[in-house]
């Protein structure tokens, strides 16, 4: 292993580059020997990438029987206008999106509302599959004017997120969203997308992001797997602080 990281993080970030590729939610991992007989180094250093590994949540131990590996679950704050790869980032977490469809089509209701757009006009639609360490953990519907939709749609979407590209390459800030969360169930083609039970309990949220000028430019419909995720926030109560009855 040629890095300047120590050596159980190489141990650690070698383990993850294989989930989902060879290793699936469930899977053991291979043995003690067979690690320190693979990577070269100390047991000491297998049994600390392990742990590294259980304590981000992406493996589990059992004793007896060995580690394996587990469902990513984090928590994500509701304080902010972020993406998922930047929420994924924060976690220390490697994430990409596989990339299901790309095409234009007329804008349905709730996308017309969304986005301001009159009827008959045409947006975007695009669906991917969002992944983090390699495990499904959100299938997303996005909708994008087609001026913009036709530009984004011919980026590398798979490693790019949307929010950046609309920023970045695109000359849209995004300054705030609108969000609605709701509990729901997975239809086939979401539970398949997300590789969990139909009926498996998911969050459905639509989000609007808006640029200048309180122009909506990017609607989405996310599917977060619910044994994925926790929702976090933290409000103010009305007129604490000022004063008032308590």
């Amino acid at each position: 292993m040629a890095s300047d990281a120590p050596l159980y993080a190489q141990v650690e970030e070698a383990l993850v580059a294989r989930f989902g590729v060879d290793l699936h939610p469930g899977d053991r991992l291979p043995t003690e020997d067979d690690l320190i007989e693979e990577f070269g180094v100390s047991r000491i250093t297998v049994r600390r990438a392990i742990q590294n590994l259980v304590t981000r949540h992406l493996v589990v131990t059992k004793r007896g029987r060995g580690s394996f590996v587990a469902t990513p679950s984090f928590s994500q704050p509701l304080t902010a206008l972020t993406g998922f790869v930047e929420d994924m980032n924060a976690l220390g977490l490697r994430s990409h999106a596989r990339v299901l469809l790309i095409e234009e089509v007329t804008a349905p209701a709730e996308v017309r509302a969304a986005l301001e757009v009159p009827l008959g006009a045409k947006v975007t639609h695009i669906e991917r599959v969002r992944l983090a360490a390699g495990h499904p953990v959100s299938f997303d519907e996005t909708y994008l004017p087609t001026e913009l939709g036709r530009l984004v749609a011919q980026d590398d979407l798979e490693n790019e997120p949307i929010f950046t590209l609309l920023e970045s390459r695109h000359n849209t800030p995004l300054i705030e969203a609108a969000y609605a969360l709701q509990a729901s169930t997975a239809e086939a083609a979401v539970a398949d997308a997300l590789e969990i039970a139909e009926g498996s309990a998911i969050f459905r949220i639509e989000r609007t992001s808006f640029t200048t000028g309180q122009k909506p430019v990017d609607y989405e419909v996310l599917h977060y797997r619910g044994d994925a995720i926790t929702f976090t926030t933290r409000l103010p109560r009305p007129g604490a602080g000022s004063g008032g009855d308590q």
